[in-house]
């Protein structure tokens, strides 16, 4: 899911508020930070987001991921894009930015 917001301050202290915690990838070269919310004490399911900043707005895509990569070296995964718990999520991050 893809959330726009118009916001001016720190995507990391933003991230960071909405309990997210950074995440290296390989998208980093390409402009995107990534961090991930677990939603429990194991690291799967997982909320992941990859934010990118424009001029005025931060561009967030947000999906869950259900389980851990099953072939080592893909990024392929069970991962939700849509969804009552990922639009809920998107809607606590937009209110953490307002």
């Amino acid at each position: 899911m893809r959330i726009i917001l118009k916001f001016s301050g720190s995507v990391y202290n933003l991230m960071r508020q909405s309990g997210y915690h950074p995440h290296e990838t390989e998208r980093e070269k390409d402009g995107e930070s990534s961090f991930v919310r677990r939603l429990g004490s194991a690291d799967y399911p997982r909320f992941h987001v990859y934010v990118s900043r424009g001029t005025e707005e931060v561009i967030i895509n947000l999906h869950l991921d259900q389980k851990k990569p099953i072939y080592k070296g893909t990024s392929a995964h069970s991962g939700e894009y849509d969804g009552e718990l990922v639009e809920r999520e998107a809607e606590r991050i937009k209110q953490m930015s307002a």
